[in-house]
């Protein structure tokens, strides 16, 4: 098995050993879960074999298969199950032991700002093509989900700063040519830095954090939805 496939059965591990236990019940949520995980994967997929195919980002053929669909290791594909998997169990944990609740109009106005100043820098670098798409898309959609009042915007901003403790640990590895058991200096995703603005959180490109953001919040997005079954709530 590759290096990142180690990295997605290691991020997988807790999540679901703990999905049947009683205080957070999440398998009961797999029936919403898993649409939310699929429709926000597609976006995130075709957005994938976009920027691999016009070599912004890329994989290496030592630590991720060979076996490819779509320019896309496996583990590419796995990594937009996985990850938002073991991340919707964070928010889940996150409205067990939390009671935040009462911080939704403040979170409500975090996500509209970050929104506004995203949406700014993104149009001053449009020459770039990670850090425009990805602060528009990001921005865009937290002006969407900012325009109201949410039940789930504190518990979302609360569970997202729990998620930075295995993001950086684990997207630290996937971008370390150093971290690996055969020395090649090989990262298991490339980034071209021409297509960022090249500010790196140690190995870790800057636009990660808000590639992160927009993925986490639509799948919690979606989720929520489906919880509802009411069309108001979207």
């Amino acid at each position: 098995m590759t290096l990142y496939f180690y990295l997605l059965l290691f991020t997988l591990s807790f999540p679901l050993g703990a999905s049947w236990d009683k205080r957070f019940k999440y398998a009961k949520n797999f029936k919403y879960l898993f649409p939310a995980i699929f429709i926000t994967g597609a976006i995130f997929i075709v957005w994938d074999i976009i920027f691999t195919k016009n070599g912004v980002w890329g994989f290496s053929d030592i630590h991720a298969s060979n076996f490819k669909i779509f320019y896309l290791p496996v583990e590419e594909w796995l990594f937009f199950i996985i990850i938002p998997f073991s991340c919707i169990f964070i928010y889940e944990s996150v409205k067990y032991f939390h009671n935040v609740k009462k911080y939704n109009s403040i979170a409500r106005y975090i996500f509209l700002v970050t929104g506004a100043i995203l949406i700014v820098f993104g149009s001053l670098n449009s020459e770039r093509d990670y850090t425009f798409w990805n602060f528009i898309f990001c921005g865009m959609f937290l002006l969407y989900s900012g325009y109201k009042e949410r039940k789930y915007h504190a518990n979302f901003l609360v569970s997202f700063l729990y998620v930075q403790i295995p993001f950086f640990l684990i997207n630290g590895i996937l971008t370390d040519g150093n971290f690996d058991f055969d020395y090649t200096t090989d990262p298991v995703v490339w980034y071209n830095n021409s297509e960022n603005l090249s500010i790196r959180m140690i190995t870790i490109p800057f636009e990660d954090i808000f590639y992160n953001l927009l993925l986490l919040l639509m799948n919690v997005t979606f989720y929520e939805k489906f919880k509802s079954k009411t069309i108001t709530s979207f």
